[in-house]
């Protein structure tokens, strides 16, 4: 196939996929809008920085820590979703439950500032990354400007103005990634008419390798962001549209990291947050220059709706007494502080972390839940999930 006629195909996904989500029977789909959230989430940052991870990290085996990582996922989803319909038909959950929900809510709101560092350096990367000022002082510093930046937005003017770019930002991130998929698979389809698809044994093993499959946990999180959209949409469609966004997401990256492992050779691949990049310069030129408008309207977008959230949630869970642009005004500080002491695979292990712990809660709270109406079977259940957030919040390890 000419890159010519490659490219075409690439750009024709993209501009299909963006018209089907501006049609007005799917924009005004009240269940694409409750799926749009979580699933934006799920699929943001974790993409650009997954597929090289897994590929040099586990070789041939990367589809099955793939699959790890969405049973992971899916496992605490379920507690979260347990949680939502139980909180709407039951009015006394219990003084027990409703403490470790505001201690859950506290810890989700610190994930959150961890969260936002990790997505503004993934920014700083990708922007610098196609220029001549490619390096780690240049990306730290244009992630700096762009906390400021953030800070002052929401000390002076709030987020309502950047907010409404959400929908449009991840809109051209699911379309760019769809142009991804198609690229992928021509180029798979070739490596596989001349015999050349890759099998390269997996460089991880053992407790090292789930130690770090936990660092990066983070990378699939998301869906709990359906959760707190109780001030939109009912308890059932918030549970159904978590478990759509879920599906989608968990059938797309499965998809991605099965093409990107057995067609793409890493190589001598320097391992970087901007690996992907180099990566797709092999199966289409058009494809890192798509990948990094993506990577810059997703990134920017999730800080926003995440320092928007921390501000909120510590709002509430203070009752007042925290205001929210103080709240900013931390948040910022911790990311500042990340920013010039972390590399962003430390990033995302702390967040990682930060969100196991978060879960944890989630699927204790629900072990408990279930316990109470004797359901023994899902209580056990969920009560392994509790552990498992526990371990990967003690155990997670960055990428080296």
């Amino acid at each position: 196939m000419t890159t010519e006629l490659q490219n075409t195909l690439i750009l024709s996904a993209v501009v299909v996929v963006s018209a089907i989500l501006v049609w007005p029977r799917v924009a005004n789909s009240r269940m694409w809008r409750a799926s749009i959230t979580p699933l934006a989430s799920i699929i943001g940052s974790g993409f650009l920085v997954l597929g090289p991870i897994l590929d040099v990290s586990f070789g041939d085996l990367a589809p099955l820590a793939m699959l790890g990582l969405c049973a992971a996922a899916w496992g605490f989803g379920s507690a979260i979703r347990y949680n939502i319909r139980d909180m709407a038909h039951r009015s006394d959950r219990g003084a027990g439950i409703e403490r470790a929900e505001r201690v859950a809510s506290a810890s989700l709101a610190f994930a959150y500032f961890i969260s936002v560092a990790y997505y503004l350096n993934l920014f700083g990367s990708f922007g610098v990354s196609l220029t001549q000022v490619d390096d780690a002082f240049h990306a730290r510093l244009v992630t700096s400007g762009v906390l400021v930046l953030i800070l002052f937005v929401g000390c002076t003017r709030g987020f309502s103005a950047l907010e409404r770019l959400e929908q449009i930002s991840v809109g051209l991130k699911l379309a760019i990634i769809a142009g991804l998929l198609v690229g992928l698979a021509t180029y798979f389809a070739e490596q596989y008419s001349q015999d050349a698809l890759v099998f390269d044994p997996p460089a991880e093993r053992g407790s090292h390798a789930f130690m770090l499959l936990a660092g990066l946990i983070v990378t699939v999180q998301g869906f709990e962001t359906s959760r707190y959209l109780g001030h939109a949409y009912d308890a059932e469609t918030r549970i159904r549209s978590m478990r759509w966004a879920q599906l989608i997401a968990n059938a797309v990256y499965l998809i991605y990291i099965g093409l990107l492992t057995y067609s793409v050779e890493p190589g001598g691949l320097v391992l970087d947050e901007t690996a992907i990049i180099d990566l797709m310069q092999v199966v289409a030129p058009i494809l890192p220059v798509l990948l990094v408008i993506a990577a810059l309207s997703a990134q920017f977008s999730a800080a926003v709706a995440d320092t928007s959230g921390s501000g909120g949630l510590l709002s509430e869970i203070s009752g007042g007494r925290v205001s929210e642009r103080t709240a900013y005004t931390v948040l910022v500080g911790v990311g500042l502080i990340l920013t010039w002491t972390s590399n962003v695979f430390e990033i995302i292990s702390y967040a990682s972390r930060a969100f196991a712990a978060y879960y944890a809660l989630q699927a204790g709270i629900a072990a408990r839940s279930a316990s109470q109406q004797n359901l023994r079977l899902r209580a056990l259940m969920f009560a392994l999930f509790c552990i498992l957030g526990a371990a990967i919040a003690v155990f997670g390890l960055p990428v080296e």
